[in-house]
């Protein structure tokens, strides 16, 4: 019975802290996608009708906004990245579901090796079951 109660473990909570801040990241990260297609339709849309008047817009008027949605997007996926890369030298072993709280009960995590050439470092895919 206790071993199904391991993912309570104290020693985990770190693991944990960082899993949470990923799936928050992942969550964030959609969020900028929509924002960008809803941005680049919204443009498309604005685009095709300004053509039919040919209006200069007034000097200084540059739009940011689709720039900073594409900083957003870019600086998201690094934090993706560097979030996978702790998590998974965080984690005890690797091809194998590490139980963890996630305050759902156990939730499970693990690194899984991606086939690729024995001569290569190996490369891992991280999965998070909530």
């Amino acid at each position: 019975m206790s071993s199904n109660l391991n993912y309570l473990d104290p020693a985990l909570q770190p693991l944990e802290d960082k899993i949470a801040s990923y799936l928050a990241a992942e969550k964030e990260l959609e969020r900028a996608k929509i924002e960008a297609a809803n941005l680049s339709a919204t443009n498309a849309q604005e685009t095709t009708s300004a053509n039919g008047f040919e209006q200069r817009p007034p000097t200084g008027s540059y739009d940011q906004h689709p720039d900073e949605v594409q900083h957003q997007l870019e600086n998201l996926r690094d934090d993706l990245v560097l979030l996978r890369r702790e998590i998974i030298g965080m984690l005890p072993a690797h091809d194998e579901w590490v139980k963890v709280n996630l305050g759902y009960g156990p939730s499970r995590v693990g690194a899984f090796r991606i086939a690729g050439s024995p001569d290569e470092e190996p490369q891992y895919e991280l999965r998070v079951i909530q």
